[in-house]
């Protein structure tokens, strides 16, 4: 992965692109830090829009990666401020998108690691599984945790996904500190081999 470019901004499923590449899926609630993670992953600030504002992202954002395969950021759920007729839209714009395309060869879940997993984490959870995707769950932000509440979020999370396996299919990151980057560079990179 080295090349990467900002595709289009996608509000309704009709826009998708029209294509056979593969996608990588970045899915969790709002405020997570995904598009802090894109910048992170590929050196590349102010790629991905940034907000410390939840919500900030409300489209289906595409990232083209060394023109073979893309990262798709979807929008950020569990956000209250705004209308629920928007919130409604948002939920069956994804439900859609995860049931009908094809194109999807990973789920990234991002989970705050400063909190439990939350009910709309293990819908996505249970969703994803019941769609037989495959998927990895980034317990991001960990720079914000002390060692003892690392330890705590681990445990947590594992109770509550007893399927997951450090280093395998979850890993602990910080966008800010690059931890863990290349781990996850060097696993998306052989999923798309």
């Amino acid at each position: 992965m080295k090349n990467i470019e900002f595709v289009k901004s996608v509000s309704v499923l009709n826009q998708l692109p029209v294509t056979e590449l593969k996608e990588i899926v970045l899915a969790g609630r709002s405020n997570v830090g995904k598009s802090t993670f894109i910048n992170s992953l590929f050196k590349k600030k102010g790629l991905a829009k940034t907000s410390s504002t939840p919500g900030k992202t409300r489209t289906i954002n595409y990232y083209l990666v060394d023109s073979k395969y893309y990262i798709v950021d979807l929008p950020g759920f569990g956000y209250a401020k705004v209308a629920k007729k928007e919130r409604d839209y948002w939920e069956r714009l994804l439900i859609t998108y995860f049931s009908e395309n094809k194109n999807i060869s990973r789920v990234i879940h991002f989970i705050d690691s400063r909190h439990k997993p939350t009910q709309l984490d293990v819908l996505l959870n249970d969703y994803l599984k019941e769609l037989n995707l495959p998927y990895i769950v980034i317990l991001n932000k960990i720079d914000k945790l002390k060692q003892s509440e690392v330890v705590q979020c681990k445990k947590d999370v594992l109770k509550q996904f007893p399927e997951l396996s450090l280093g395998d299919n979850l890993f602990l990151n910080s966008s800010i500190k690059e931890i863990s980057n290349k781990d996850i560079y060097s696993l998306l990179n052989n999923t798309m081999i």
